[in-house]
């Protein structure tokens, strides 16, 4: 015996209206992974940026590009065509080349860069590689012997089933005063949904602050980076959780606003 109310849709009105006429400003996103054949797999990072598009009234058009094609390649041309990009989650050692080489040539030419999970990790070790020099840095995913600046927690390298033993679903974040996170999310207090078992190594920390990394997200207690950031370069932030997963149509997520925004100049 419920009463029906009047349904009110004036904020999907407001979308709809939006979408239908956004201006005639399109920019080139480049989402950069190894199963573009099968777009579906990124379809929630894919669709966040299409809501950010929404936010900002540009149209997106998505480049995929397929990381272990960019192994061979001269990066430039294809690189020179896109307004900003995005390095999604993943697993596995295939196509991790290709995606470190993007991030390096966005980092040295001040395109916009946003990096999902494991395109975070890819950040921290492009960045020890070629500016903090040392070159054997790597992630123990893909390389045991390495000096890995993306590690296990302590706690799971004694794990020999890895079966549902991953990092999953809400976990707070503290972000630091003065950093662009604290700039895109304006409150210094998040919660973000998580899908990984790698984590980068507090080993490390030091040395790429030294450098120039801003370490500007960190999950209290147990201190593991949250995210991270470039402050010499217009916009380039890495998350170790997946925002794709709290965007909404009517309500952008903060980073993918601000990768849009960014790529808009």
């Amino acid at each position: 015996d419920l009463k029906l109310k009047p349904a009110n849709l004036k904020k999907l009105e407001s979308l709809i209206k939006r979408v239908d006429n956004l201006s005639d400003k399109t920019i080139e996103i480049g989402i950069i992974g190894k199963y573009t054949s099968l777009q579906d797999a990124y379809l929630s990072v894919a669709e966040a940026t299409k809501h950010a598009g929404y936010e900002e009234n540009v149209t997106v058009n998505i480049n995929w590009l397929d990381s272990e094609k960019l192994e061979k390649k001269n990066l430039k041309p294809i690189m020179q065509k896109l307004d900003g990009i995005i390095i999604p989650g993943g697993f596995g050692s295939r196509g991790i080349e290709g995606k470190i080489k993007a991030i390096k040539y966005a980092r040295e030419n001040n395109i916009p860069f946003l990096g999902i999970c494991l395109g975070m990790q890819l950040a921290t070790i492009e960045f020890a590689r070629n500016v903090c020099q040392i070159k054997d840095a790597n992630s123990k995913e893909f390389k045991n012997e390495c000096q890995a600046i993306i590690d296990l927690m302590e706690e799971q390298k004694s794990i020999i089933n890895m079966g549902g033993t991953m990092r999953l679903g809400n976990y707070e974040c503290q972000i630091k005063p003065n950093t662009l996170a604290r700039k895109l999310y304006k409150t210094n207090k998040i919660k973000e949904r998580h899908r990984h078992r790698y984590e980068f190594n507090d080993e490390y920390r030091s040395i790429l602050e030294k450098n120039g990394i801003i370490f500007s997200g960190i999950n209290k207690p147990s201190n593991l980076v949250e995210i991270i950031e470039y402050k010499n370069h217009p916009f380039f932030i890495g998350c170790q959780f997946h925002p794709e997963f709290k965007s909404r149509p009517i309500k952008a997520h903060p980073l993918f606003k601000g990768l849009i925004k960014a790529s808009k100049k």
